[in-house]
């Protein structure tokens, strides 16, 4: 037998590379405890301890064997926090129990004292690895809706939320809303350099309040660029959680929100007589809103709700006469495949998507930090002469999106992104044959809406909409019924701040060059 190493045999190789190799191994692992190591691996946490075989409940006297492991691999997204006391090095993380559900969970092992200093420069490395650059110790501003989920808020906060939070030594300030609007005024007095965000456990109701909150106040467009709005999913529309976070499950958002880059959000001014609102999710008018807003006595159906209202409208053939106008910035499918595919292959980094922003330091000054001015104007004021005005008397729908998922399975905009400064529009005639409209509402969940010929797709920077032929009917904005009158919308890039798990899209399925499909896919 041949003994030696690699360079003994070879004398060609280098052998600093292999000391290196070496000695990145032994920066990499910490021995600790009586027969256990940690080692920081290409993505996760590598546990390799011999005890876990003997906490392993033996069966049959122990004589049948075990299919325990000794090794346990934990991802550095689920790490919580780690620190060295006098004694032990704790780690805590989230360690998933079903499908959707985690819990804090946590390894301890004794460390040496000669051992400490080194103990501590690991640590650092492996929280450095589990945040990236996301921010640790976030302070967040919890607002609690005791009627949101039917009345198990308060109960997911207790159980689901707060332990994540408590394990990643966020502070948290937690206040319960008393009434509808109660989150407006809360995020309006906001001390907004003591909280980093504001999180609402609810449905997407609360969200729209507090983005309304901030941009009343005096300094409004430092503090929505400055507040990150999260979702801690609790109600029965979490249309914002599904978009940033990929889940309805109140404990893996808060991971998501412990984990959360900071992202811009284009955000929309809605104004109908002499009111002015922000709009983060998505308007609408037609089946559609009724859909949604029509269907509020029968909401203990939960998401399904939505399907079954937009069902019986299809089968129906409603149409929702109106005019609309409307500023088109990319008007056909091809074009939206490609900018999708532009954004999403080649993303900006954060602080260039910032500084082209209607936040941006650049684009206002100190002196005028209210929300920005509307360049379009209001719906009081003359129609810009470069907007296409078009009467639609057979209207079935119109909806227009913010985020992709509007519902759990209901992709509706596959080409939206956070901030690329427009408004993903969707228009269908209502006098569609009933076979169309059923395609219709199976397209939207297999992933081929976007593609079919009758579904009209556009992005746009503003419109302006003026229902005619009915005295009363459903408008929604977010998810909330406003009065069934003409309203104007104009979109602000990067207006908004939220958390999201990649920083520049959303979790949904888009589109590319060739159809729906992974954007980061050579196809």
């Amino acid at each position: 037998m041949i003994s030696g190493n690699l360079t003994d045999s070879n004398p060609f190789a280098d052998p600093s590379i292999h000391e290196n190799q070496r000695d990145l191994a032994e920066d990499s692992t910490l021995t600790v405890g009586r027969n256990a190591s940690l080692t920081l691996g290409t993505d996760s946490l590598i546990v390799l301890d011999e005890g876990f075989t003997r906490r392993e409940t033996t069966n049959c006297c122990g004589l049948l064997p075990s299919n325990s492991k000794t090794t346990k691999a934990i991802p550095f997204f689920n790490v919580l926090w780690a620190e060295l006391s006098q004694f032990d090095i704790t780690i805590h993380y989230a360690q998933p129990t079903s499908r959707n559900v985690v819990r804090v969970a946590f390894v301890e092992y004794l460390v040496d004292k000669p051992e400490r200093p080194r103990v501590s420069i690991w640590i650092t490395k492996l929280l450095d690895r589990a945040y990236g650059g996301a921010q640790r110790n976030k302070r967040i501003k919890i607002l609690i809706n005791p009627y949101g989920g039917q009345g198990s808020a308060q109960k997911w906060y207790t159980r689901d939320i707060e332990p994540i939070f408590a394990a990643a030594r966020c502070n948290v300030d937690v206040e319960r809303t008393q009434f509808q609007g109660h989150a407006v005024e809360i995020a309006e007095r906001l001390d907004i350099d003591a909280f980093d965000v504001i999180a609402s456990c609810s449905g997407d109701g609360l969200p729209h309040e507090v983005f309304n909150g901030l941009g009343k106040k005096a300094d409004a467009r430092r503090a929505l660029s400055k507040v990150a709005v999260a979702q801690l999913p609790c109600g029965s529309g979490n249309a914002m959680s599904w978009n940033l976070n990929g889940t309805d499950s109140p404990s893996i958002a808060a991971l998501c929100i412990v984990k959360g880059s900071r992202t811009p959000l284009d955000l929309i001014s809605i104004t109908q007589g002499d009111v002015r609102t922000l709009s983060f999710l998505s308007q609408s008018l037609g089946i559609v809103a009724e859909s949604d807003l029509g269907t509020e006595h029968i909401r203990w159906l939960g998401s399904a709700r939505f399907t079954y209202g937009l069902l019986i409208r299809l089968l129906r053939k409603t149409v929702y006469p109106c005019d609309i106008a409307i500023k088109v910035e990319i008007g056909s499918k091809a074009q939206i495949r490609d900018h999708y595919r532009e954004r999403t292959t080649s993303p900006m980094p954060v602080e260039d998507l910032l500084d082209d922003s209607d936040n941006s330091m650049t684009s206002h000054s100190s002196e005028s930090d209210e929300l920005p001015a509307l360049k379009f104007g209001s719906i009081n004021d003359e129609l810009p002469s470069d907007w296409s005005f078009v009467p639609y008397d057979k209207l079935g729908n119109f909806y227009s999106g913010n985020m992709a998922y509007m519902a759990p399975d209901t992709n509706f905009f596959p080409a939206t992104l956070p901030h690329d400064g427009y408004l993903d529009l969707v228009t269908i005639d209502g006098d569609i044959s009933r076979t169309s409209a059923l395609q219709t509402l199976l397209a939207v969940e297999n992933g081929k809406f976007f593609d079919m010929p009758h579904v009209k797709y556009r992005k746009i920077s503003g419109y302006r909409i003026i229902p005619k032929g009915q005295k009363d009917g459903y408008i929604s904005i977010d998810g909330e019924r406003i009065p069934f009158a003409p309203f104007q919308a104009e979109v602000h890039k990067g207006l908004g701040t939220v958390l999201s798990k990649n920083g520049y899209m959303y979790e949904a399925q888009g589109v590319t060059s060739m159809g729906f499909g992974d954007p980061n896919s050579s196809s």
